[in-house]
């Protein structure tokens, strides 16, 4: 492995697969390979990450960790899980397996416990799906041990010298969505309610909905403060993509929002979803987040907005 830097992008060369390692502010790393994007806090108290990718991705993983925390035995405390998709959880056996959760308190001193494993936060429905058979169902270890509900939960003490809030964000992508927002750095994890490289992602057997969506691009912006003109400020990694500003998000916003009024102005003139499809509402950002083919194509975001309306 070796380490090289390319103008802002400090990438990790590994024998198989890049991951690319992006420095965000302070203690914070912003990781890219197989799956979500992963942003890590690596300090004096150790290590906390934002989702942990895909399966095959956790070797290089824990191998960019080292690296970066420059130690053989990197101290894993804690991952933040803001979703139950697979490319956000599919490392959270593995990596979980090799962390520590640490206990104690002045008097005691602390207390490693390598057989406990990292502390795994997830919203309560991330876990009521890993634990309910099917797609979603999840080993013991892979679960969420610390759950949270409401609007979210604050770590209860500092972490590599800031707060650490966790913000729970209803019926977005899917229903047990969250945020992670570290304070002192000033930088949020938005999870896959922001992306950069497609349209939103909305798993509506999941319970997701495009106004959830929109709600959490809103609440992005009214958390983030620019420094000027929309440009810099406050940084916010997106689920899937390139690091991202306040100008980022308010585009991505007003995108779903104005095909989100597209489509309802159709279904209240009575046109049917095929009419909709054939009527391109998503043309003017096509070029940019369309797809014909793959995993998430522009009929399936229309599809996926089509319905969320339906319901509602």
């Amino acid at each position: 492995m070796r380490l090289f830097f390319t103008g802002m992008l400090l990438c990790v060369t590994l024998a198989a697969q890049d991951i690319r390692v992006q420095p965000i502010r302070g203690n914070l790393y912003m990781l890219t390979g197989d799956g979500a994007n992963i942003t890590a806090s690596i300090g004096n108290d150790g290590v906390l990450l934002v989702d942990t990718g895909l399966p095959n991705l956790t070797p290089k993983l824990l191998d960019t960790i080292k690296q970066l925390a420059k130690t053989d035995k990197p101290l894993i405390r804690y991952i933040v899980n803001t979703s139950v998709l697979a490319d956000h959880t599919g490392g959270n056996e593995a990596v979980a397996a090799v962390g520590v959760t640490v206990t104690g308190g002045n008097v005691a001193g602390n207390i490693q416990d390598a057989g406990e494993g990292a502390t795994i936060y997830g919203h309560e429905n991330i876990l009521k799906r890993m634990t309910t058979k099917g797609a979603d169902e999840k080993p013991f270890r892979a679960q969420p041990t610390d759950l949270f509900r409401g609007d979210g939960l604050k770590l209860s003490h500092f972490f590599n010298g800031e707060g650490v809030q966790i913000l729970y964000q209803s019926s977005a992508v899917t229903d047990g969505d969250s945020m992670v927002w570290f304070r002192g750095s000033d930088v949020l994890a938005a999870g896959d309610v922001f992306r950069t490289d497609t349209y939103p992602v909305i798993d509506l057997e999941r319970g997701g909905n495009v106004q959830g969506v929109i709600n959490g691009l809103n609440r992005l912006l009214d958390m983030a403060i620019p420094e000027f003109r929309l440009e810099g400020g406050t940084m916010i990694v997106p689920g899937h993509g390139r690091l991202c500003d306040s100008a980022d998000v308010a585009y991505y916003r007003d995108m779903v929002t104005i095909i989100r009024d597209r489509i309802s102005d159709m279904i209240k003139q009575g046109k049917t979803l095929a009419q909709i499809k054939d009527s391109r509402p998503t043309m003017d950002w096509d070029g940019r987040y369309g797809a014909t083919s793959g995993p998430w194509t522009t009929d399936m975001f229309v599809e996926a907005v089509y319905r969320s309306l339906i319901k509602r």
